[in-house]
């Protein structure tokens, strides 16, 4: 049985030509020969498996070849070409940084660089992971990099440039690769299962092109564990199974229950890709990127930015043409602000499931927080009479104390005519006649010169939980950007509620210290949101959880330094953050 030899190094690149998503780079390297203009130092940067190390070895291949073609590439007969592709060229010398890192690696290096070449006219000396050198492995390298001998050629790849000192990248001829596109991944995967006798769907090689993102390696080591999997026969549906990738028709349906607004419906969704084992941050996340696709096929000029296969390209310009675009934008930001919100959320769930509901009611503004709205406004009663009075002094309404002391005040009402419904219209009474008015719900009354018109009218809504979590949350979301020291707690805590007295729990004094901070800000906006002026805050220490208490940075340094007033001046004196 012939020993199995994975697609990343089987097929991979060995000229200039077959170098996949890097033509003007390639270009470039292949002019430089061409002119016979080639630097004494190159730095090959960019995201990993996008081709830096096999373009090294192409470029010191083909710059050592006797009998270059007239493509310039390497003619791959004569002895410097045939003894690189045997693996035994003396010519071109691979350093791996990460595990030759030391200042003495790099001086066995220096002493390497002054041994001319046997065979060809370059010594070339590729240095992979070069960002993993010591700093003073760096420095020692400083001068033999700027000035080498005529033969030697230093080729340094790195996935992290700007982990390489300034000095470093001034000697260096700076090429950044860029991560490879999904059609030339496409491309590519294509043309290696028809060498292999593969049939694969092009929604298959599409979804083991995002995967990869941007990587060819990573895209033909995922092609690989596809086939294991698959066998000949590579179907889309085996391939989300195989990588856990949430299937577009998931999408599909969640957008069609927001636009009809099915809450109910988008919520069994989401629980059923919860039970198929993916995380609601993902779920969040590719619903926002699905958000995107859909807005970018709203323009017949912008479909092409989307990079799926043609199959659900048509689907997602179906889509679109149902979706309105202020509901895309204003999908966009809501999900963008829950995966913010996710990161620091305990009860990710939730979270999510209050995006669902909020985007199934976006078409809905009565069932909005945001609902201007205001029909069971609670308005003064004026208590007058209904036609002129003949005997002032039997039908004069006046207060009667039956206690001396003044602690109860009782009305006479016999000879009072019914009170005139509640109106928008001001009732004028007569000035003869003393008019009470009722002006709070607990029965208070207040006489005609005591009564200030211009008051506010009095609002109470039933509130409910479920309407008070809305407009906690929505709170800390809108107003609490500047003060990350209270918004987890209030995102993870959500408060109680009995009648209209709001119960709030905290586990240490410092968080109520911060909560005091917008506390009056927060009763102002939970009356408005919640149209209720009669609720109040009842503050109380939850002993029994502290344990579990989710402790910010500032937490613990106010604790801290409290215990020790040294912390403190160590912060100012060293100028230290909180982090």
């Amino acid at each position: 049985m012939n020993n199995f030899i994975v697609s990343a190094r089987k097929y991979r690149p060995a000229t200039f030509s077959s170098v996949v998503g890097q033509p003007a780079l390639v270009t470039t390297l292949k002019n430089a020969i061409k002119s016979n203009h080639l630097a004494h130092a190159y730095l090959f940067c960019g995201p990993r498996g996008v081709g830096k190390t096999s373009c090294a070895r192409i470029f010191a291949k083909t710059i050592n070849c006797e009998h270059l073609t007239s493509d310039y590439e390497a003619c791959n007969e004569c002895e410097s070409c045939r003894s690189f592709n045997e693996q035994r060229s003396y010519n071109i010398h691979e350093l791996d940084a990460a595990s030759n890192n030391s200042v003495d690696d790099i001086r066995s290096l220096i002493d390497q660089v002054r041994i001319p070449p046997q065979i060809g006219r370059y010594s070339v000396y590729i240095i992979d992971e070069v960002h993993m050198l010591s700093s003073a492995a760096f420095n020692s390298f400083l001068k033999t990099l700027e000035e080498p001998p005529a033969h030697a050629i230093f080729i340094l790849a790195t996935t992290e440039k700007h982990k390489i000192i300034p000095t470093i990248l001034s000697r260096c001829q700076i090429y950044d690769f860029s991560r490879i596109s999904i059609n030339d991944i496409v491309d590519h995967l294509m043309q290696i299962a028809k060498n292999e006798g593969i049939n694969a769907s092009p929604e298959a090689l599409n979804v083991i092109a995002q995967k990869a993102d941007g990587g060819m390696r990573d895209a033909l080591s995922i092609f690989d564990q596809i086939v294991s999997f698959c066998g000949t026969e590579i179907t889309y549906q085996a391939v989300i199974e195989n990588l856990n990738v949430l299937d577009y028709d998931y999408y599909f349906q969640l957008t069609d229950c927001f636009l009809q607004n099915l809450p109910a419906k988008a919520l069994l969704i989401f629980n059923e890709i919860l039970n198929k084992g993916f995380e609601a941050q993902n779920f969040v996340n590719g619903l926002a990127r699905y958000f995107r696709d859909l807005l970018m096929c709203k323009d017949p000029d912008t479909v092409q930015l989307l990079e799926v296969a043609d199959v659900i390209k048509t689907l997602f310009v179906k889509q679109a043409a149902q979706c309105n675009a202020g509901f895309l934008f204003d999908a966009l930001s809501m999900t963008n602000q829950c995966d913010l919100d996710l990161r620091t959320s305990r009860n990710k769930r939730l979270m999510t499931e209050l995006l669902l509901i909020k985007l199934c009611q976006w078409n809905d503004p009565s069932k909005s927080l945001q609902g201007t709205t205001d029909q069971n406004r609670i308005e003064p009663i004026i208590a007058s009479a209904s036609h002129p009075v003949s005997n002032p002094s039997q039908n004069s309404i006046a207060p009667q104390n039956t206690n001396t002391s003044g602690a109860s005040v009782n009305m006479a009402t016999a000879s009072v005519s019914t009170p005139a419904p509640p109106s928008n219209k001001s009732v004028t009474p007569p000035p003869s006649i003393s008019i009470y008015k009722k002006v709070h719900d607990d029965d208070t009354f207040v006489a005609e010169n005591d009564y200030k018109p211009n008051e506010k009218s009095k609002l109470r809504e039933p509130v409910t939980l479920e309407k008070l979590h809305e407009a906690w949350l929505l709170f800390a979301h809108q107003h609490l950007t500047d003060k990350p020291h209270i918004k987890p707690y209030m995102l993870n805590r959500l408060p109680l509620l009995d009648h209209e007295v709001i119960q709030i729990l905290f586990d240490q004094p410092i968080q109520q210290k911060s909560f005091n901070e917008v506390s009056e800000k927060l009763k102002s906006f939970l009356k408005e949101q919640l149209k209720n002026d009669f609720l109040t805050f009842d503050i109380k220490m939850d002993e029994t959880e502290t344990k579990d208490a989710l402790y910010t940075a500032q937490d613990r340094y106010v604790w801290l330094s409290n215990k020790n007033n040294a912390l403190s001046y160590l912060r100012k004196e060293f100028k230290l953050e909180i982090d």
